[in-house]
């Protein structure tokens, strides 16, 4: 029977040293059985403070801890990596990335709910996992969705990021159903997770709501400037990139 993992990691930081302390998911089985996993972890690299900033985990909260290695999630993990099985995430390259500085090989198939976002609703003015929650009232259903799994709700905590996930989940899939009649909601999300998303309008910058298209045309240095200088994610990478091809 095929199993759902969808999963949020919070971590002593973005940085390449950084590794997990907490860890959050539920797996879901194709008869709708679902186990929730909500677990800290010790690590030997120091919470940084811009990430206490947004987590709230200080060091006394992880200490005395086992490692992220010892959690029951990560033991549980290893017996369901398996392609029969999807992995889900909201940017899940980098929740990935942390899970394999502790040692996970991935085998199981990929859903990123944030790319999925971007493919199923262009004109969200943003795709944030917390911008979805009120934009697409997932707010409204969390309460008796949390109560069912006696799971507290707190915006940037592992589990509570879950639980927002698997209500856009099932926006995304109804979406998919609506968009792709006849298609596997799961394998066509599988599909635009591995798809790069061409963007319209910047979302930051000083042409910021301008159309990048437009921008191109008017100003490609400072598009080679933002490819050069700046760290930006996949898909606004790849919009530039295709951009100036037309130029």
């Amino acid at each position: 029977m095929t199993k759902y993992v969808l999963f949020d990691t919070e971590t002593t930081g973005n940085q390449e040293e950084d590794r997990v302390i907490q860890i959050g998911a539920m797996v879901i089985d194709a008869k709708g059985n679902v186990e929730v996993y909500d677990e800290l972890c010790s690590s030997s690299v120091p919470i940084k403070v811009e990430a206490m900033e947004i987590h709230n985990i200080t060091p006394d909260v992880i200490e005395g801890k086992g490692v992220f290695s010892a959690t029951k999630f990560y033991t549980d993990l290893a017996e369901l990596n398996s392609d029969k099985n999807y992995l889900i995430a909201h940017n899940i390259q980098f929740d990935l990335g942390m899970l394999e500085k502790e040692g996970f090989v991935n085998r199981m198939r990929l859903i990123d709910t944030l790319r999925c976002s971007k493919h199923l609703f262009p004109n969200s003015d943003f795709h944030r996992l917390q911008y979805f929650r009120y934009s697409l009232d997932l707010y409204k259903d969390e309460k008796k969705e949390a109560n069912k799994y006696n799971i507290v709700i707190k915006a940037h905590d592992a589990i509570g990021d879950v639980l927002v996930m698997k209500l856009l989940l099932s926006k995304l899939v109804a979406k998919v159903k609506e968009r792709y009649v006849g298609e596997n909601p799961m394998l066509k999300l599988e599909t635009l997770t591995r798809t790069p998303v061409k963007m319209k309008n910047f979302k930051f910058g000083k042409y910021k709501g301008e159309e990048i298209n437009d921008i191109a045309r008017s100003d490609a240095g400072y598009i080679r400037w933002m490819l050069k200088s700046l760290e930006l994610d996949e898909d606004m990478k790849y919009t530039l990139e295709r951009v100036l091809e037309n130029v």
